[in-house]
C-alpha cells in the first residue's frame, strides 16, 4: 500500500541530499517572498497556495528539479526560461547545473503579485 505524503519534509525524505538541498533552496525563496503561503502536497509534489489559490509547485527527479509556476509564470519569463527543457506549465532545471535562484525568485514574486490581484 502506497503511503500518502502529507508534508514537504516527508516528500524530501525520498531524495538524495543533493536534490533535497536544491529543493530547499526553492522552498526558502518561496517562503521568503510569500510568507503567508500555505505549504502542502498536491499532485504528489510540494505545492504552495496563497489566498487559497495555487502559487507554485516543484518536484525532484533523478536528473532535474521540475518547477511549475502555472502557465502565466512561464509565459512571463519565456525568454529567460528558453534555455531549459520545458513542458506545458513546467520547466526542468538540470541537477548538473546551478539553479537559477534569481530567476526563480523573480518568477515567485511575479506569481505573488498575480495571486494578490485575484484576491
Amino acid at each position: 500500500m502506497k503511503t500518502e505524503l502529507t508534508s514537504i519534509d516527508q516528500y524530501n525524505a525520498a531524495f538524495p541530499e543533493e536534490v533535497v538541498e536544491r529543493m530547499e533552496q526553492i522552498r526558502a525563496i518561496i517562503t521568503r517572498q510569500a510568507p503567508e503561503a500555505v505549504e502542502s502536497i498536491s499532485y504528489g509534489m510540494p505545492a504552495f497556495k496563497l489566498n487559497g489559490k495555487p502559487l507554485v509547485y516543484y518536484a525532484g527527479y533523478k536528473s532535474h528539479i521540475g518547477f511549475y509556476a502555472t502557465p502565466t509564470g512561464h509565459t512571463e519569463f519565456a525568454e529567460e526560461l528558453s534555455s531549459y527543457k520545458q513542458g506545458k506549465g513546467s520547466v526542468q532545471f538540470p541537477l548538473d547545473q546551478p539553479l537559477p535562484l534569481d530567476l526563480i525568485q523573480r518568477i515567485v514574486i511575479f506569481r505573488v503579485g498575480e495571486n494578490l490581484k485575484k484576491a
